[in-house]
C-alpha cells in the first residue's frame, strides 16, 4: 500500500478502506496521528475528546483496513501501553480502480453489500 505509484487495492481490500475512512471519528484520527505522531490510547481519546472504549474500537477498524498500526509497549511504571501509529498509504481512486476493484468482490463480500443496501 505504499510506494511510488498508487497501487490498486482489490474490492474487498478497497471496501475495508472505505467503510474504515467513512466515519468522522476515524477521518479525526487519521488526522490526529499524521498530525501528531505516534500516540497512546489515553492520551489520544484525552485530545480528541472521545471516551477510550469508543476511540479503541474505532481504532481497530482502522487498524483492520491497514490504515493505522499498533503497538503494545510497556511504560517505565511497568504498565502496558499501547501506541499507535498511521501506516503510510495512498490510493488512486478513480472510476478505473474502482471497476478493476469491482471486478475482484468476493461472493461474500457482494453478499454483505447487498444487505446493507436493504
Amino acid at each position: 500500500m505504499t510506494g511510488g505509484t498508487a497501487p490498486h487495492p482489490t474490492g474487498d481490500e478497497l471496501l475495508r478502506i472505505l467503510a474504515a475512512l467513512g466515519n468522522p471519528h476515524r477521518l479525526r484520527i487519521v488526522a490526529a496521528l499524521t498530525e501528531g505522531g505516534r500516540n497512546y490510547v489515553s492520551r489520544l481519546a484525552r485530545e480528541l475528546g472521545i471516551g477510550r472504549p469508543l476511540l479503541h474500537m474505532h481504532l481497530q477498524r482502522l487498524e483492520a483496513a491497514g490504515l493505522v498500526t499498533g503497538s503494545l509497549e510497556q511504560a517505565a511504571d511497568g504498565k502496558a501501553v499501547k501506541y499507535f501509529e498511521v501506516t503510510p498509504f495512498a490510493f488512486a481512486l478513480t472510476p478505473e480502480a474502482v471497476a478493476q476493484a469491482a471486478a475482484t468482490i468476493t461472493q461474500e463480500e457482494k453478499e454483505t453489500v447487498k444487505e446493507t443496501a436493504r
